[in-house]
């Protein structure tokens, strides 16, 4: 009985001593006129890469746009939406000069519009006031 109090105790303490391994997973988002809805005519183009960690739940990011028909004004992720809807800001971008690069941590209705494919990012500007260019977040092959 004693061995087998002992042998309980030291898989215990090994599971509680095991440290979680964290899992992250790679987004990107490509950013065009024709993703916007409506679509816009912009030339713009953008590219955004995404990491997520499951255990911290931060979503850090680098994204990169050039041609755009003016000065960015703002940058959103937003969700949830698939490609060809629009949804409510979740996540306010800055600063806006590209590269951007920044981090959040999300909230479980973020994470789930992460992973179920129902978030995008888009870049705003004074001629395209509810976005210029937009790109949904895909996981990255």
């Amino acid at each position: 009985m004693n061995q087998l109090c002992l042998v309980a105790i030291g898989w215990t303490l090994a599971l509680v001593a095991s440290p979680a391994v964290a899992e992250t997973t790679a987004f990107t988002a490509d950013l065009n006129g024709a993703s916007q809805v409506p679509p816009t005519d912009s030339k713009a183009k953008g590219k955004g890469e995404f990491l997520y960690d499951d255990t911290s739940k931060k979503l850090t990011w680098t994204i990169t746009y050039w041609g755009l028909s003016a000065k960015a004004k703002s940058a959103h992720l937003h969700g949830r939406a698939s490609e060809g809807a629009n949804a409510d800001t979740m996540i306010t971008i800055s600063p806006l000069q590209s590269p951007i690069k920044g981090a959040a941590i999300l909230t479980e209705e973020q994470v789930k519009a992460l992973t179920g494919g129902d978030m995008y990012i888009d870049v705003h500007s004074a001629k395209y006031l509810d976005g210029e260019i937009r790109g949904q977040l895909k996981p990255a092959n």
